[in-house]
């Protein structure tokens, strides 16, 4: 058995046995995430890309704004969400052009969100919330920031009954992928929001989630 929690130990990424809060960022490249969303088949565009009003469906996960419950709120170009999240857990869409698009940008095609200036100005592009729900609880996912200048972010989970797990701020923002476990790996979350103080907004792309592979 000691043998086994040692190995237990020794597989799972760092910060998760170091960061003492409820959701730990952590190294991708040290968790096994077996389902991906990417959105290449998807329609897209350039500049202020092609926009989504409604809640977008993906297999394993939908997307949108916030979650019932929740309200968002402007600070300067940015999106805040806040308010409590209602259980069971529910996507909702951001108004009319306050949603989200998906853009086409150097060969990789990104979802982004649309702040209060609306679709399709460059004030509100990559300034907006993005809600993500999957369909199973999670303990573990990842995902690739698009355009961070610097700026931070802060991406907020959720349970199924809309209880809020903990809010992990990433700062700097950037050109990279982030990682997040459950520090108790406790498979638990439900959904997340991303929102950003970033100069020139941000985008997210190849989301990665799903059961860690048991050991036998």
């Amino acid at each position: 058995m000691k043998q086994l929690v040692s190995l237990l130990v020794a597989l799972l990424p760092t910060g998760a046995l170091a960061c003492g809060a409820p959701v730990c960022l952590v190294d991708p490249n040290g968790l096994s995430l077996p389902q991906i969303i990417t959105f290449e088949d998807m329609r897209s565009g350039a500049g202020p890309g092609y926009l989504i009003d409604d809640i977008l469906p993906m297999p394993g996960a939908t997307f949108g704004e916030r979650f019932a419950g929740q309200n968002v709120i402007s600070q300067g170009f940015h999106d805040e969400v806040t308010g409590t999240a209602f259980g069971p857990l529910t996507m909702l869409p951001g108004a009319s052009g306050q949603n989200l698009s998906l853009v086409r940008f150097s060969g990789n095609t990104m979802l982004n969100g649309y702040g209060a200036a609306g679709f399709p100005k460059r004030d509100a592009q990559g300034e907006g919330a993005i809600a993500v729900l999957f369909d199973e609880d999670q303990s573990a996912l990842a995902f690739d920031l698009r355009g961070g200048e610097a700026g931070i972010a802060h991406v907020t989970f959720h349970r199924r009954d809309g209880t809020m797990i903990g809010t992990v701020p990433v700062d700097p923002t950037g050109e990279f992928s982030v990682g997040f476990m459950r520090s108790d790996g406790i498979r638990d979350i439900a959904g997340f929001t991303v929102t950003n103080k970033d100069p020139q907004g941000m985008a997210i792309d190849t989301i990665r989630f799903g059961k860690i592979p048991e050991l036998s």
